[in-house]
């Protein structure tokens, strides 16, 4: 299991610097990156077991959380942002980290204006299991974008989260340069 990440964190440190190196290549196509945070609300867990012998537990047993992320993309025609992200995950003490894409639509060009965003990826923390569990994780938001000046906006958003067999509402802060 030890390897298994080792090696998803090899390639996400290739995938980044593929990113940056295009950004060289393409000029035309704006840079993005984002710093974000937030808090994930528990909600519910989206299966129901009936517990064997090995059964530990949820993954998440009502267990509200926090994250902190680092997006690096690109910016099209300054409404579409598509970017890979790393991610620091922690439940109420269960440590974890996450990688996944992130796409942002904000369809208007005003200084403040709605966003929709969508995130697919994966996490992983180190819970009651041995090794700890890996899910997919899937989340779509809205929010508002304010753009403070023509490279540098703020956004707050919530939505859903579906990752760890449970259910959750994140309400997120980012800051976008």
């Amino acid at each position: 299991m030890i390897k298994e990440i080792m090696d998803i964190k090899k390639t996400i440190l290739i995938l980044l610097i593929l990113l940056l190196l295009g950004q060289k290549g393409y000029s035309q196509i704006g840079y993005s990156g984002k710093v974000e945070t937030g808090y994930l609300k528990f909600i519910a867990n989206t299966i129901r077991v009936d517990p064997g012998p090995n059964w530990k537990g949820y993954n998440l047993e009502n267990k509200n959380g926090i994250d902190f992320n680092f997006i690096n993309g690109i910016k099209l025609k300054k409404k579409i942002l598509a970017g890979i992200g790393i991610g620091y995950l922690n439940f109420e003490g269960i440590d974890g980290f996450s990688i996944f894409t992130d796409f942002e639509y904000l369809p208007l060009k005003t200084r403040l204006t709605p966003l929709i965003n969508m995130k697919i990826g994966y996490n992983h923390i180190w819970n009651q299991y041995e090794n700890g569990t890996g899910s997919a994780l899937f989340e779509m938001g809205g929010g508002l974008n304010y753009k403070i000046t023509e490279k540098t906006d703020i956004c707050l958003q919530s939505g859903f989260l579906m990752t760890q067999q449970s259910f959750l509402i994140p309400v997120r802060f980012g800051f976008r340069f």
